[in-house]
C-alpha cells in the first residue's frame, strides 16, 4: 500500500486549465491500475498519490447532477464579473471558486489507504474542522449534507464554510473541497451555492474579523490531512 502522496501547488491557476492538469493525472492512475491486472504481481507498476493545492479565478462550477437555474446570472452579469461558469463532471451542484480560497483536489488511489467514498469525504472535511479549531472556530457537519459548518445544528445561523465535490473512478478519486478562507463572499450572492436555498456561506476572514495569511492555513490544514489519511507527504 503506497501512502506516498506528492504535494503540488499551482497558485492562482485557470479552473479549465487546473481540471485538465488532474484530468491527466487521474487518468494515468486509472489506466495504471486497469494494465496493472494483465500483469503478474511482480510486473506490476505501483499507482501514485497527489495531493493538489490552488486558487482560482472567479468561477462557478456546476455538478452533474446539479440545476443549471442555480446560476442566479446571466453570460453578461458574469463578464461584467470577471467570472466564467464550467458544467463538470463532479458530484454535488453549483459552487463557487475565486481568489482568497483554499482549493484541495486529491487524486488518490483509495487501494492504498481505505475504499470507502463516506470515509473519504468525512476525511476531507475533518482536515478542515481540525483546521478551523486552531484558530478556535468550533465546525462541524450537518446531518444529510456534505461540507463544513458553523453552528450546523441551529436552521437560522448555520453557514457553510468549505464545500465538497468529488468523482471516484476505480477507487481513484479527484476534484475535492473549497476551503473559503479570504473569500469575498458577495460571488456567492449569483448562485444558489450548492444547491441549498436556505443556507449562508462564510469565510476564515469574516469569522475572524481580519484577513489570514492563506499560507499558514495551507500549512496547517496539510499538516491535518497528511495525519488523517496517513500519507507520507514530499513536495
Amino acid at each position: 500500500m503506497n501512502k506516498k502522496t506528492q504535494f503540488i501547488h499551482l497558485g492562482l491557476k485557470d479552473y479549465q486549465e487546473a481540471w485538465d492538469y488532474q484530468e491527466n493525472l487521474f487518468k494515468e492512475t486509472v489506466d495504471q491500475k486497469i494494465a496493472n491486472r494483465k500483469l503478474p504481481e511482480s510486473g506490476q507498476i505501483e499507482t501514485k498519490n497527489y495531493l493538489i493545492f490552488c486558487e482560482h479565478p472567479h468561477v462557478y462550477t456546476l455538478g452533474k447532477s446539479g440545476d443549471e437555474n442555480h446560476l442566479l446570472a446571466n453570460e453578461a452579469f458574469l463578464k461584467e464579473k470577471n467570472a466564467t461558469f464550467y458544467k463538470i463532471n463532479r458530484g454535488g451542484d453549483i459552487t463557487y471558486h475565486g481568489p482568497g480560497q483554499i482549493v484541495g483536489y486529491p487524486i488518490l488511489d483509495l487501494d492504498h489507504f481505505f475504499t470507502d467514498i463516506h470515509k473519504y469525504l468525512r476525511f476531507l472535511e475533518e482536515a478542515v474542522i481540525l483546521t478551523l479549531k486552531e484558530y478556535g472556530i468550533k465546525s462541524g457537519r450537518v446531518d444529510g449534507l456534505t461540507g463544513v459548518w458553523l453552528d450546523g445544528d441551529n436552521e437560522k445561523k448555520a453557514r457553510k464554510i468549505c464545500a465538497l465535490g468529488v468523482k471516484s473512478s476505480r477507487w481513484v478519486t479527484m476534484h475535492g473541497f473549497a476551503f473559503n478562507v479570504n473569500t469575498n463572499l458577495e460571488y456567492f450572492n449569483y448562485i444558489v451555492p450548492c444547491g441549498i436555498p436556505d443556507k449562508a456561506v462564510t469565510s476564515l476572514q469574516k469569522e475572524l474579523g481580519h484577513e489570514v495569511k492563506i499560507k499558514e492555513v495551507e500549512e496547517k490544514l496539510k499538516k491535518h490531512l497528511s495525519v488523517i489519511f496517513k500519507m507520507q507527504l514530499s513536495d
